[in-house]
């Protein structure tokens, strides 16, 4: 029985891997200084598909990639609010050295400095850390961006990924949630804000709430899927999207 299941889940991998889709989560993390641009870039030479990053306001306004609402664990200990700290500040400090020597001078990027790096075809997925303040601000950026790349919002925020659908509707836009609980709650209303989909915590993924995102034609994105077992779970209950640290690992892993 089990020799047969596993060669049910290598068959239907076989089978969907082309149709496979891997999102760097923050960047190529596993091997570079997350939300970094030397990250980002790395992604896209491991072949990622999309590459996730994560946005804050810094206190003039100026969108910044970072994840945290302070710089403390990724700028060498340097404990600034991203909020209250104006961006010239910000940029002054070493976002890559904590990860290796090799990324000493990293700054903490704007959002167009990613946006410059997003190759023809990829997608960039940018997570609405702070609120829906940041809005007229993410307008303004992506109006002078003059190359316009595939734009993809998500957020754990229910009014933050409802408003911001509103603002962009014609980007994707997906709810994140760590728990299977709250993303069943919200299914319902996110196809009613018209919502491309959920994209939830791998570990809270099953078959019930595959199937009742199916229902009302909404995607599943798994996150962070870095363990291959996990990610063939997944697959065989027809999730075809990972955010993962390790993209072209686990690209080999699910399609060698």
């Amino acid at each position: 029985m089990k020799t047969g299941l596993s060669l049910f889940l290598l068959l239907l991998t076989t089978v969907s891997g082309g149709q496979n889709f891997y999102i760097a989560h923050r960047g190529a993390s596993h091997d570079a200084p997350e939300n970094t641009v030397s990250a980002v870039r790395l992604a896209w030479e491991l072949g990622a598909d999309a590459v996730e990053i994560d946005i804050h306001l810094a206190a003039d306004n100026r969108v910044m990639v970072i994840h945290d609402k302070d710089t403390h664990r990724t700028c060498t200990g340097k404990n600034m609010t991203v909020r209250s700290t104006p961006s010239v500040v910000l940029r002054e400090l070493d976002a890559g050295i904590w990860k290796s020597p090799e990324f000493k001078g990293e700054r903490i990027p704007f959002l167009e400095e990613v946006l410059a790096t997003v190759p023809e075809g990829k997608t960039l997925v940018v997570e609405v850390k702070c609120g829906r303040e940041v809005i007229p601000h993410l307008e303004r950026v992506l109006a002078k961006c003059t190359r316009k790349p595939k734009v993809v919002f998500i957020s754990f925020g229910w009014e933050t990924i409802v408003e911001l659908k509103k603002a962009f509707p014609e980007n994707e836009a997906y709810f994140l949630s760590g728990s299977k609980q709250t993303a069943v709650k919200r299914l319902n209303e996110a196809a009613e804000a018209g919502l491309s989909g959920i994209d939830v915590d791998y570990g809270a993924i099953d078959e019930e709430l595959v199937t009742l995102a199916k229902e009302r034609n909404l995607e599943v994105i798994a996150y962070t899927v870095d363990n291959s077992e996990e990610a063939r779970r997944l697959s065989a209950l027809g999730i075809t999207h990972f955010t993962t640290n390790r993209p072209d690992w686990l690209k080999k892993q699910l399609e060698q």
